[in-house]
């Protein structure tokens, strides 16, 4: 899919942040560990990720009901089975939670390789650790992965902080015969989410500190519930850099605040003076000082911090601040293709080596051509095409929509005229 656009656009009006693609796609893994019907509200319907593993879900034989208007999905899993799934190339990363479900119900499970951008290393050696410590044996074989064996209590001490490690635990540990312990999880606010909507489903979850999870096991399947998703975090600053910079006024809603301080923080150091009251965030021209945005220097890390994911939104940012800046990746540093495409739009303002870009500003942008890399590098680029004086077109913006439900509707709302093909 192609995004085209002849001039820069100032977004005016109101938007509101959509439910967390990193929790919708975990939670609905989840919703599967239950025979009863499970309603999940807020839930992001539009993605392409979700698109693609609610029909994966679907060819598994469960029941699905979706409702655009009131962004509600109901899931009925009681049929659950991998048996008849003969397509197992899934383009998302999350496929290892769909082994829980099936593992509680028929004790195996054909677990599709995990798809998904191509930023670094990103194994699934975890995933493997956690089904073999948690009593079951696992085979690589060539379309899938083989998970064979009842679920059993066990002790997880993960080498590294991981998010889809600690998510796949939470999931089979919960419906696992017995007690875990799960040391150094990675609890993201996204990870909470899940927790929560498990306690909702009946499992028995206590977090001690940061990072030790203990699960007291069902030793079989969960009950109903009814949850709402969070607001996307990483939606919600997308919205706040993009209002920031395209010179108009822009109402952003349903931002979970509680979940990016540390983030705000930065916008905040970095010359934007932002209204904000409980949920909503308010960008105006009045915003940027008149000193204009300063440089800044910062790194990506875990939670509280700026998580990778938000990295090429500082980097946009930067473009136009008024000298260097540097931002540094340690968790991926080979996150940085997508600045060769994003430079097209601000030439000699940006330089990349792994782990670290250095940005040099103030420039403005001009229309280019770019392709996208990955999910946060291809809005990054949309974000420079509608900032961008002249024509511009961005390649491969599906990449994107994986990840922003109902983006061009959002961006068509607030006064952005542009041209989606295929």
């Amino acid at each position: 899919m192609k995004l085209k656009t002849n001039a820069a656009s100032i977004l005016n009006g109101s938007v509101s942040v959509s439910g967390a693609k990193n929790s919708a796609t975990r939670v609905l893994a989840a919703s599967l560990l239950s025979d009863y019907h499970v309603t999940l509200r807020n839930f992001p319907l539009e993605l392409e990720d979700v698109k693609a593993k609610l029909a994966f879900i679907r060819s598994m034989g469960a029941e699905l009901v979706a409702s655009s208007d009131t962004e509600e999905l109901c899931v009925h899993g009681r049929d659950l089975s991998f048996d008849q799934i003969s397509d197992f190339n899934l383009p998302i990363r999350t496929t290892y939670l769909l082994a829980g479900g099936a593992l509680a119900r028929h004790g195996h499970a054909k677990v599709p390789y995990p798809g998904g951008c191509k930023i670094g290393s990103r194994g699934y050696d975890l995933h493997i650790m956690v089904w073999k410590a948690l009593g079951c044996e696992v085979e690589e074989l060539p379309e899938y992965i083989s998970v064979t064996g009842r679920l059993k209590g066990g002790e997880i001490d993960f080498p590294i902080s991981t998010v889809g490690g600690t998510e796949n635990a939470l999931i089979c540990a919960a419906v696992a015969s017995g007690d875990t312990r799960i040391r150094n999880a990675y609890v993201t606010p996204e990870v909470h989410d899940l927790i929560a909507f498990l306690r909702e489903m009946g499992a028995q979850i206590e977090l001690e500190g940061s990072s030790l999870i203990n699960v007291s096991g069902r030793g079989g399947l969960l009950g109903s519930a009814t949850f709402s998703i969070m607001p996307d975090r990483i939606e919600a600053l997308t919205w706040i850099v993009l209002g920031a910079v395209s010179g108009g006024r822009l109402l952003v809603r349903n931002v979970p605040l509680d979940t990016m301080q540390v983030p705000l923080i930065h916008l905040r150091d970095a010359g934007l003076d932002f209204f904000t009251n409980s949920d909503s965030v308010q960008i105006g021209p009045e915003c940027i000082g008149p000193h204009g945005l300063q440089p800044f220097e910062l790194a990506t890390g875990t939670h509280p911090g700026v998580i990778s994911d938000m990295q090429s939104f500082f980097v946009f940012l930067a473009l136009f601040a008024n000298g260097r800046s540097i931002i540094h990746d340690y968790r991926y540093p080979e996150r940085i293709a997508y600045v060769t495409e994003l430079a097209k739009f601000a030439p000699n303002a940006l330089e990349a080596e792994q782990g670290k870009i250095t940005v040099r500003g103030p420039t403005s942008l001009i229309g280019a051509h770019a392709t996208s890399t990955d999910l946060r590098g291809s809005m990054a680029q949309i974000m420079a095409a509608l900032c961008a004086e002249g024509p511009s077109r961005v390649d491969g913006v599906e990449m994107a929509l994986r990840g922003y439900n109902r983006l061009p509707t959002k961006l068509q709302s607030l006064g952005v005229q542009a041209e989606w093909t295929d």
